[in-house]
């Protein structure tokens, strides 16, 4: 297993599903974390569950849209553990409809968040990292960012955008150490998805060669891969884990 004792690992959108598993794994391999939301909700009771593993927690509210509050959110983890080693940008909203009814408003608020909160929070880690020559970021893409979807054009802009993103950070800052990686979900099992209609589940699995759901541990487990030192000659690269839906 991986090891991140002594390393400081930043996730955004951790208090449930994908964000919290990988905050998890993270906490379960020896890492200190600073997590993020955009509510207090959930923020305590997170950190506490993470911190039963033995490692510190800090916690913020932070709106990743927002320059200031990404640039915070760098500044207090640094104060409080003098030292940023890992971001993962997985938070993200969605606003469903099919093109021709989706309001502007809509449009924006979901590439403000998805894309432009990556594009700042990274912005913000990697003035960090560069300087120290070393650091990893792994973003949370979707595989609907690689093959569209209907009724989803700003989330799937969003995500493929990502993609872009990582690739460019990638190749911006391979010389000064830093690796920058994606990895893109297919359907995975959440209380979403729990809660649709069996004939429902079972025809979105007949799609998927391995006939199941990710689990977001599954997801999780990825994403410490790829920060991990068995991925040190790794970047830029897309890591679907998606069951084969999208080969």
């Amino acid at each position: 297993m991986a090891n991140f004792t002594g390393k400081t690992v930043m996730i955004t959108g951790a208090t449930r599903g994908i964000g919290f598993a990988i905050a998890e794994e993270f906490a379960k391999a020896g890492a200190n974390l600073a997590i993020c939301a955009s509510h207090e909700a959930g923020l305590p009771e997170a950190a506490a569950k993470l911190a039963a593993f033995g490692g510190k927690v800090y916690t913020q509210v932070v709106n990743i849209a927002n320059s200031e509050n990404c640039e915070s959110f760098v500044a207090n983890t640094l104060k409080e553990f003098g030292q940023l080693d890992v971001l993962v940008n997985n938070a993200g909203i969605t606003k469903d409809n099919l093109t021709v009814r989706m309001s502007e408003a809509d449009f924006d608020a979901v590439i403000n968040v998805n894309l432009k909160g990556t594009f700042l929070m990274s912005k913000a880690a990697l003035k960090v990292m560069f300087k120290k020559r070393s650091g990893n970021l792994v973003n949370i893409s979707s595989v609907v960012g690689e093959m569209g979807n209907p009724g989803q054009a700003n989330y799937v802009a969003s995500k493929a955008g990502v993609i872009g993103l990582t690739k460019t950070f990638a190749k911006e800052f391979g010389s000064r150490g830093v690796r920058v990686n994606a990895v893109t979900p297919g359907f995975v099992q959440t209380a979403m998805t729990d809660a649709l209609p069996d004939e429902v589940k079972a025809k979105a699995q007949e799609n998927i060669p391995l006939k199941r759901f990710a689990t977001a541990q599954d997801i999780a487990k990825a994403v410490l891969f790829l920060a991990s030192e068995d991925a040190s000659y790794i970047t830029g690269h897309v890591l679907a884990v998606n069951g084969g839906l999208y080969i």
